[in-house]
């Protein structure tokens, strides 16, 4: 599971800990405050799901193509 979150880690290291928490602090804080709780509550799940998506499936080729063989006919896409 680290590794998912090692790009995010790399591209946070170095950074000063009170701006990064600012910046997640004011995000989120504009999330409730236009959307509300639920709504900012999907908004994060549909962000997260994305990531893990985008770090699990497409940062290798391979794996991508493995997944549209498994979703649609073998060869088809490629």
């Amino acid at each position: 599971m680290r590794q998912i979150f090692e790009p995010l880690l790399k591209l946070l290291r170095g950074r000063n800990a009170g701006q990064v928490g600012l910046a997640i602090g004011l995000g989120l804080g504009l999330l409730l405050v236009v959307f509300g709780f639920w709504r900012s509550l999907l908004i994060l799940a549909m962000g997260i799901g994305g990531y893990y998506v985008g770090v699990r499936f497409f940062a290798d080729t391979e794996t991508f193509h493995e997944l549209l063989d498994r979703l649609f006919p073998p060869g088809r896409f490629r």
